[in-house]
């Protein structure tokens, strides 16, 4: 008996070829359960092929934050600069190896679990260098980067329709949130202006989502761009 699809000579045994997986069967053999002269194949799927990337990736991570702090103990006597350096890999794991451990890593979820990392490290840093910067800039500056990113990716996810009125709202938010930065930075180290250099990128951010939204409003003017940048 041969396998129909490569050729193989396989026993009356054999319910699946060994060689390329296809099912055997024949209405003139009577296929008995004996013992096979071949090995049971198993697949390789997928899932086990990602788990076993991403166990080696984590344990990668957790050798290198355990070697930097054993040569930061070992030279100084005390967690310091090791610190700086094993958070810098934490939220480098939670923004990028950590959704993978998952078929369908949703990015709505994961995206201010990325945020909370960074927000926790900046207060890591400011209660370690006694900064006291860390409620009055740190925080709400990547507190409302972390809702603005967050919102936009929840709209592009689950709304079907107007991407351009969404990416266009996010340009304006985020010339809105650069004045933001400039006001907590002023308000941190007590400037005397509150608008200055931001008014700048107001304008462009401003300026380029006003141009999305208005292309988003008049059909005629999108479907001609969308034929000419074939889009």
């Amino acid at each position: 008996m041969y396998c129909v699809k490569c050729g193989v000579e396989l026993k009356d045994s054999e319910h699946v070829c060994p060689l390329c997986l296809t099912p055997v069967y024949h209405p003139d053999v009577k296929q008995e359960d004996v013992e096979r002269p071949y090995p049971q194949f198993r697949r390789v799927t997928r899932k086990s092929v990602r788990t076993a990337v991403m166990f080696i990736v984590t344990v990668c991570f957790i050798l290198v934050s355990l070697m930097v702090m054993m040569i930061d103990f070992n030279i100084t006597g005390s967690i310091t600069w090791s610190g700086y350096v094993v958070g810098a890999l934490a939220i480098t794991y939670v923004s990028f190896a950590l959704p993978e451990w998952f078929s369908h890593p949703n990015p709505v979820i994961f995206t201010p679990i990325a945020f909370a990392s960074i927000i926790l490290y900046l207060l890591y840093i400011d209660l370690t260098v006694q900064g006291g910067w860390f409620l009055s800039l740190a925080f709400p500056i990547a507190g409302i980067a972390g809702i603005i990113v967050t919102t936009v990716v929840t709209l592009l996810r689950y709304v079907k329709r107007g991407h351009l009125f969404i990416i266009g709202g996010a340009l304006i938010a985020t010339g809105g949130y650069v004045s933001l930065i400039e006001m907590f930075i002023s308000i941190t180290f007590e400037s005397v202006s509150f608008v200055g250099w931001s008014g700048f990128p107001l304008a462009a951010f401003f300026v380029l989502g006003m141009m999305l939204i208005i292309i988003g409003i008049c059909k005629p003017l999108r479907l001609a761009l969308s034929k000419i940048f074939f889009v």
